[in-house]
């Protein structure tokens, strides 16, 4: 074997290995993100249909106090019963049927009447258990007198004696049409993701195929995490053998568990994508050092094959003449040595490129969660004042639902550029998830921080946004040290202003004030 070959067959494959090593490391770090960030992505989202369903919840059992109270003092009237049960089911999205029972489960009043269950007792464990109680219930899953898998949510009716009359109460159709469908089934997605609701034994009272309503999953390991009240991300197989990456969360009031997963081969696809993006763009320098590897190899060879042909000459005054003259190859070795240092920097200029990719959103190029938790941690080991302005767009569900995701996105890109239009040089703009952004203020004092987040707002409530109209947020404030120590209460603190915002009205911004132990 030449010479010539063998130095560039181990240069090409030693050149070769690197490369292929450090794309597998690009993938190994963009992975490993864009796990974490899918988890707790979901984790989020979990937790926020379930304070969702608990708000739904709350606002029921309000609307039935109000209506046992009217009931009370309308006893004997039998129409004035009928109108009240068909103004339950109509004014409200939240029931499929709704009666009202004597204390003994005689049903007074029906809708819809067609029901036809006027007069007859209901004998069911969940209805006896509910009258024995008295007091507001949310029923297991059962089937009641027609057949029909439900959930029966009541209210108990007491007379201005304090004597227990019966119930008001309303169902929930588990395996038709229902609130569920309304608060969940817009979040079902095509690639693979869904959301799933249990009972607090474990039993699928909502899920997107309805065929699995019914189904006991207890001993699913996120489906037991739920039975014990806790909340969380992981990565998980479900029962079709799906590798899933799962947040879920707990439904306080009624015990109920809400699960939001993503398969892990989909919520993959970018890493994929960004190193075959990586190796296309690194080619042409890939090609270019492979042939200075040729070049440089011939030169190599060269002089040594000079001293070769000289070793076989007798003539020891040429030999030393000539010796001297191919003394220059040590400047050729240079080269080499110089040539794939060089390579390898604009080769590593390139993974470092995507390595910063991947700690920034890929659709509005600011910051992502990870690199914002570590700056926050950072601030906070220096005990740097800062302050937090977590967004909220308002109604941009309804942005998605009227004008399509791909506006959606278009309108989220239009919030991360007037951010940045809005911010200074030192502050930092982040992507928390979905429509929420955070700026990170640093040395800023709250009234500082809400001049800022008040002029953003004023900017998007009078400029037209890509949907063709002008979208508003609600922004919640809080600062550090006033606010806490710690940066992840910070962020609560900020979002339960960013709650009050919203609950006020929207298109406001609020402070935490940490003196008055509220908001």
């Amino acid at each position: 074997m030449h010479l010539r070959y063998l130095i560039t067959g181990v240069v090409m494959l030693a050149f070769i290995s690197t490369v292929a090593s450090s794309l597998w490391g690009v993938y190994q770090i963009s992975k490993n993100i864009l796990i974490e960030n899918t988890l707790e992505t979901n984790r989020v989202y979990a937790q926020k249909l379930a304070t969702t369903a608990n708000t739904y919840l709350e606002e029921t059992f309000k609307t039935l106090e109000f209506s046992a109270f009217y009931i009370a003092e309308n006893y004997e009237n039998e129409a004035l019963l009928q109108q009240e049960v068909e103004r339950l089911r109509y004014q409200t999205d939240i029931f499929n049927s709704v009666a009202i029972t004597d204390n003994r489960g005689v049903v007074l009043a029906i809708s819809p009447p067609t029901l036809e269950l006027k007069g007859v007792q209901l004998s069911s464990e969940q209805t006896g258990d509910a009258l024995e109680k008295q007091k507001p219930n949310i029923s297991k899953p059962y089937e009641g007198v027609t057949g029909r898998k439900l959930i029966f949510i009541s209210q108990p009716i007491f007379n201005t004696a304090g004597e227990y009359m019966g119930l008001v109460g309303g169902t929930i159709y588990i395996e038709y049409d229902n609130i569920f469908h309304k608060l969940l089934g817009e979040h079902f997605y095509h690639d693979g993701s869904y959301v799933y609701v249990v009972d607090e034994d474990g039993t699928i009272i909502y899920h997107q195929d309805s065929s699995r309503v019914g189904d006991n999953v207890a001993n699913n390991e996120i489906v037991q995490k739920l039975m014990e009240g806790k909340s969380g991300a992981q990565k998980v197989t479900n029962t079709k053998g799906v590798k899933m990456l799962s947040g879920y969360s707990s439904v306080e009031l009624s015990k109920w568990g809400i699960v939001s997963q993503r398969p892990l081969d989909v919520a993959l696809l970018p890493s994929s994508d960004l190193v075959q993006k990586a190796a296309l763009i690194s080619m042409p320098f890939v090609l270019l050092a492979l042939l200075i590897i040729l070049i440089i190899a011939s030169f190599i060879t060269k002089p040594l094959q000079q001293m070769a042909l000289l070793s076989m000459n007798d003539q020891k005054k040429v030999k030393i003449e000539e010796l001297y003259k191919v003394k220059g190859w040590y400047f050729e070795a240079r080269v080499l040595k110089e040539s794939l240092v060089h390579a390898f920097t604009l080769l590593q200029k390139r993974i470092d490129h995507y390595q910063t990719q991947s700690t920034t959103d890929a659709l509005t190029g600011l910051m992502n969660r990870r690199s914002m938790d570590e700056t926050l941690i950072r601030w906070t080991e220096e005990q740097q004042q800062y302050a937090v302005l977590l967004i909220d767009l308002d109604h941009f569900k309804s942005v998605n639902d009227t004008y399509g995701h791909a506006i959606g996105d278009e309108v989220l890109k239009y919030l991360a550029e007037s951010m940045r239009m809005h911010s200074r040089p030192q502050d930092i703009c982040c992507r928390y998830g979905g429509e929420e952004f955070i700026m990170l203020l640093p040395n800023t004092t709250k009234a500082e921080a809400y001049r800022t987040a008040e002029n953003l707002r004023q900017y998007l409530e009078d400029t037209e946004s890509p949907c063709g109209r002008p979208v508003t947020m609600s922004g919640g404030i809080a600062a550090y040290p006033q606010a806490g120590t710690a940066p992840h209460v910070i962020i609560e603190r900020a979002d339960q202003a960013l709650y009050q915002a919203k609950h006020q009205g929207r298109n406001k911004v609020k402070l935490y004030y940490t003196e008055e132990n509220t908001l």
